[in-house]
């Protein structure tokens, strides 16, 4: 899917410079700190109408940005979806951002709206919010730097990571995103609230019910395994 096909739904044309595919499994390398510095002066270029600096801020948030859905929605399709929906809506609404927070943060509230929207319609569908995920999914903590390990341990790697995205999809969607922004994403509990639209206070208490709920299902996961 790329973002110019999407204008046909009713949205605008973006210009030709920006007409580009969004990979989602060619994603171009992040730095180590996933904002940089230079984020206001790229978002000031694009405002101002230079397509390439709003290419370089997809470049750097796509994956990110994909990941999100991906363990949101838990269904890599919708995460495609909402990845494409949310860099479009981000560039037709440029003029509207004022710089308050960092791009980054209004990204992802986009991302994390429309990733709702996706978990409402399934509902409204009845189709279960713990659809599991395919053989072709990529697992919540997949991102791990390849140390050579032997068989045994590739093996029991891929069963933690199955059993990770298998409990985290397992929360209430309120638990679930606030649990995906702050621990896994890393941003702020401050952002977190932001992002949400609620207050820091309850973002803790989302926070905490979720580590609550996540260490009794991991808990009862191992007790079982070593009885066995």
């Amino acid at each position: 899917m790329v973002l110019c096909q999407m204008s046909q739904a009713g949205f605008p044309q973006l210009p030709l410079g920006a007409r580009r595919i969004v990979s989602a499994t060619e994603p171009k390398p992040l730095a180590s700190t996933v904002v940089r510095d230079d984020e206001a002066q790229l978002v000031s270029a694009a405002k101002a109408g230079d397509v390439s600096a709003f290419e370089e801020l997809v470049n750097r948030y796509e994956r990110k940005i994909f990941r999100l859905g991906m363990n949101i929605t838990q269904n890599r399709e919708d995460a495609e979806d909402v990845m494409q929906d949310a860099f479009l809506k981000s560039y037709q609404n440029l003029d509207r951002f004022q710089g308050d927070s960092r791009f980054y943060t209004w990204l992802v509230r986009i991302a994390v709206n429309e990733a709702l929207m996706k978990l409402r319609k399934r509902r409204a569908n009845q189709v279960s919010l713990d659809e599991p995920l395919t053989q072709a999914d990529d697992p919540v903590f997949r991102e791990i730097e390849d140390w050579g390990p032997s068989p045994e341990q590739r093996f029991a790697q891929t069963e933690l990571n199955e059993i990770l995205t298998q409990v985290i999809g397992e929360l209430d969607p309120i638990f679930r995103v606030a649990f995906l922004l702050r621990d896994v994403e890393g941003i702020s509990t401050e952002e977190t609230a932001q992002i949400l639209g609620i207050s820091v206070a309850a973002v803790k208490s989302r926070l905490l019910r979720a580590r609550l709920k996540l260490r009794q299902k991991l808990n009862k996961y191992f007790h079982r395994s070593e009885k066995q």
